[in-house]
């Protein structure tokens, strides 16, 4: 049997998308982070079909006749009702394999990174789509512990992850590194585990997910976050992480092809003040397009034209997440990739 993880470039059926309830932790913000949504759908159905799971049959009338408006092409849509937590379809989606030549979705089990969260209803968010006849793909459930936005893949046989996240006490405390590591190697068929010890972002929930540091670009690329202010608390960790990242190799002994996205300024939660995990590396690759997250920084420019430079056959499309950040998360963390052969 022949089987891996598909990288995020590999292509897609459609993107998922999960939408806020009315009364969730987004209720302050509501109105904004559906702008926000909103920018990104019309910006994904350019190239590709978009699955959102919706709280109710009036919000689904209510996205139908705003999307119209908006001119998405209603074959690029599909609002499906089902009942969620909250709205990171990065860590309560699906995980696509290839397993000897046919898709299949993995559904791993999502406790809300570590129970810091009700979850229970977003970890039944997959099989609730599979029960409504949304997937082509068979749905297998693993009781691992394991988020989406935990690790990266380069499709050949590589993982990256931290081991702050996944070796945490607060996933799966009953398996150290080593039966970690072979779950993960069976399940996605891969070869070679990369561990990042280092790196840490100010306000995350998610003891340090992957996609907020460092991400494949293609087989031989990887885009990393870089600080390089000396008096900014990150600076150590992410100057650790980068000598680790600059000493990795690939399975061929070479080393990668690296590029360091900005630092953008601080961002800072309005109600306590406490800093927020604002990072350039939670880009989205879709279908010809790279959607990456800004903050209305001067760094904006910059992590653009960088990532401009890893994805040259593909537009770099800007969205702004200034509301995302303000939930602790960003656009890769509102999204999952739906392999080609995963829908109906």
């Amino acid at each position: 049997m022949t089987q891996r993880l598909f990288p995020e470039w590999h292509p897609q059926d459609a993107i998922q998308l999960t939408w806020p309830r009315f009364d969730s932790d987004w209720v302050l913000l509501l109105d904004r982070i559906e702008a926000t949504l909103e920018a990104m759908v019309v910006a994904i159905a350019r190239y590709q079909s978009v699955l959102i799971s919706v709280p109710d049959a009036a919000t689904r009338e209510r996205l139908a006749a705003t999307f119209s408006r908006l001119g998405v092409d209603a074959r690029r849509l599909r609002l499906i009702e089902a009942p969620t937590d909250d709205t990171w379809a990065r860590d309560h989606g699906p995980l696509g394999v290839e397993r000897d030549g046919q898709v299949v979705l993995l559904d791993y089990t999502f406790t809300g990174w570590g129970g810091k969260f009700p979850a229970e209803r977003d970890n039944a968010l997959t099989r609730k789509l599979g029960d409504a006849g949304v997937f082509a793909a068979p749905i297998e459930t693993r009781e691992l512990v394991l988020e989406g936005g935990a690790i990266e893949t380069d499709g050949q046989g590589t993982l990256l992850t931290t081991e702050a996240c996944l070796l945490n006490r607060n996933r799966n405390p009953r398996l150290d590194k080593a039966a970690i590591e072979a779950q993960l190697r069976a399940d996605f068929g891969v070869e070679r585990v990369l561990w990042l010890s280092h790196g840490h972002l100010e306000g995350d929930d998610t003891d340090s997910h992957i996609d907020t540091l460092a991400r494949f670009c293609d087989e031989r690329t990887i885009a990393y976050v870089r600080c390089d202010d000396r008096n900014d608390p990150h600076y150590p960790a992410l100057s650790a992480m980068q000598e680790e990242i600059q000493a990795l190799r690939q399975a061929d002994g070479m080393p990668y092809r690296l590029i360091a996205l900005p630092w953008p300024g601080p961002c800072f939660a309005a109600d306590d003040g406490h800093r927020l995990p604002a990072t350039y590396a939670n880009f989205l690759i879709i279908n010809g397009a790279v959607l990456v997250p800004t903050y209305a920084d001067p760094a904006d420019a910059q992590a653009l034209a960088a990532l401009a430079t890893a994805f040259p056959d593909r537009d770099i499309i800007p969205i702004d997440c200034r509301t995302v950040i303000r939930q602790h998360g960003s656009l890769h963390c509102l999204t999952m990739q739906l392999p080609r052969g995963a829908l109906k």
